[in-house]
């Protein structure tokens, strides 16, 4: 395939034609393409796919790892192992491209690998690698390791991303109308812009949009504007220089901020985020407009069709038979892991994402009594699983993880999966009757997981956070926990307050409904099933992207 003058290889819908180029981090577009770690790497897969089927004229730009994130493994006492192995992708197409950018004030080469559309539906994706002979070791392993614990070495990464994607693009001629950043990680590209344009900030701010994920501010990345200059990030600009274009005097360069500041147009990735980060940003001046673009998940990737084809017709013995083998097949997964039998007639709990202190996967646990209680009811019996990939070096969560192992090998009704990517998600989903989710509110921007869960027959359970407050009706569709007054509340005041709430509706409404009502538990089911499908899917959020982050006028009503 020839690259120079480059054109999306399908004709690009009128409605979407604007050329749109989406600097993302992590890519995950499918099981064998193992370039992301979690949420931001699902979503970005799904809106490839959305702007896939769509047709929309828009390329992904990421990063080819040579390791992928880690994989998880165990040792010898079941708990979690993190090992790294070398990937292989014959399926991608090695370009022929080649090109230098600087980083650490060094040439390094870049090779950019393709991902063809037709080869998992997805939009055009670019993946750029520095694992290449002509780089020194050090250069070779800016694309070892997804968000390697090395701060220079991430820095590295982030101007790789940046930097190198933006060159990519003046490479083969694509020249992108826009440049959506998915989170800051890409932020060095409005320096290279900055660079071309003539060092015009208008015409960088034209072409910049940018997408954030963190509700807090201390969570947005941060690293010492002295070690950035050495990296190059700032494509030759000095320390003065920056400080006086990106308006922040301090020593700690904040890549979130300055993309607020070079970006025409943000969006935060649910309602309430987009409420959460107004607010957050609003003591700093010059900060572009913040709207609500809600995250969402593609349906003909996630969706168990087969549920969908039974829910349509009518046909509810096909419905729970299906629900049931969905199950049945999940659970052979656990017995393989754990050596647990798993039963598809019982109701079945999954706690399933990535692993961090505030999404409090053993919240469920913390009350010894309650816990067994729950596990040891004749009347309604539970299995719990648990699975989800911890940061490697996220020490507290992999104790966290670690913690959980051990408590369930005092069950035989609770188990502990490690692999948590694409293709065991799908399982885990499959396999819930009960989605749990129970994040420290508001600490959770969006959270996807819940929406793949109910195209496959789950029932979502969540505190009042992300996308939730959009989606469920309490007892109608979904199940969640109401809001107390969290500001005024300690964390550990917090935590009390949902633990409880969580077993009082667990086994006042949700286990009775399950066991003695079962169908009006399947309306809740297919209740949920409809709500999601088109609210939270990728081709909607697709969409919005092109109407409401893309567009040349802005006009916001915070």
């Amino acid at each position: 395939m020839n690259f120079k003058n480059y054109k999306v290889p399908y004709p690009a819908n009128d409605q979407f034609s604007k050329k749109v180029a989406y600097f993302s981090m992590e890519f995950g577009v499918h099981q064998p393409l193992k370039t992301y770690s979690g949420g931001l790497g699902y979503l970005a897969g799904s809106h490839l796919r959305g702007a896939y089927e769509l047709k929309q004229n828009l390329v992904g730009i990421g990063i080819l790892w040579k390791y992928g994130y880690y994989d998880q493994a165990r040792n010898q006492d079941q708990t979690l192992q993190v090992s790294w192995m070398e990937k292989q992708y014959s399926f991608l197409e090695d370009t022929g491209i080649k090109f230098q950018i600087t980083v650490h004030e060094h040439p390094v080469w870049i090779k950019v690998y393709y991902l063809n559309p037709e080869t998992f539906q997805t939009a055009p994706l670019f993946l750029l690698s520095t694992d290449t002979p002509e780089n020194d070791y050090v250069s070779q392993t800016i694309t070892h390791r997804l968000y390697d614990a090395n701060v220079a070495t991430k820095v590295a990464q982030f101007i790789l991303l940046g930097v190198g994607g933006a060159k990519l693009m003046d490479e083969i001629g694509f020249k992108p109308d826009i440049y959506h950043l998915n989170e800051a990680h890409a932020l060095s590209a409005a320096f290279y812009l900055y660079n071309k344009y003539d060092h015009k900030l208008a015409e960088v701010k034209k072409r910049l949009v940018f997408t954030t994920h963190t509700p807090e501010e201390a969570g947005n990345e941060k690293h010492d504007i002295h070690l950035c200059h050495k990296m190059s990030y700032f494509c030759g600009l000095t320390v003065d220089e920056v400080k006086k274009l990106t308006g922040n005097n301090e020593d700690m360069f904040n890549h979130s901020l300055a993309a607020l500041r070079f970006a025409r147009l943000a969006n935060g990735v649910s309602e309430l985020h987009g409420h959460v980060s107004r607010a957050m940003w609003s003591k700093y001046e010059n900060i572009c407009p913040i709207i609500s673009i809600t995250n969402s998940q593609n349906w003909l990737y996630w969706a168990d069709k087969q549920l969908y084809k039974a829910m349509e017709v009518g046909d509810d013995w096909a419905f729970d038979d299906r629900k049931k083998y969905l199950k049945k097949r999940a659970f052979e997964i656990v017995a393989d892991q754990t050596g647990k039998i798993f039963d598809p007639n019982v109701f079945t709990i999954v706690w399933a994402r990535r692993f961090a202190g505030y999404k409090r996967a053993d919240l469920i646990t913390r009350d010894e009594e309650r816990f067994e209680k729950l596990l040891s009811n004749s009347r309604y019996p539970v299995q719990i699983i648990w699975a989800g990939k911890p940061y490697p070096v996220d020490y507290p969560a992999i104790s966290e993880f670690n913690s959980l192992v051990h408590i369930s090998k005092k069950f035989k009704n609770v188990a502990v999966l490690i692999g948590y990517e694409l293709t065991l998600s799908k399982r885990l989903k499959q396999a819930a009757d009960c989605w749990l989710n129970n994040p420290r509110v508001p600490r959770e921007a969006s959270g996807t997981s819940g929406m793949t869960a109910t195209m496959n027959g789950a029932v979502n359970f969540s505190t009042d956070d992300g996308w939730i407050p959009e989606f469920i009706n309490h007892g109608h569709n979904g199940f969640v926990v109401p809001k107390a007054d969290y500001h005024n509340m300690s964390v550990h005041e917090q935590d009390d307050y949902d633990l409880n709430q969580l077993y009082d509706i667990l086994q006042k409404e949700i286990l009775p409904l399950y066991y003695d009502d079962y169908n009006t538990w399947r309306h809740v089911i297919k209740n949920g099933m409809r709500d999601v499908r088109y609210q939270f899917e990728s081709q909607r959020m697709a969409t919005e992207y092109y109407e409401l982050l893309y567009k040349q006028l802005v006009e916001v009503t915070v």
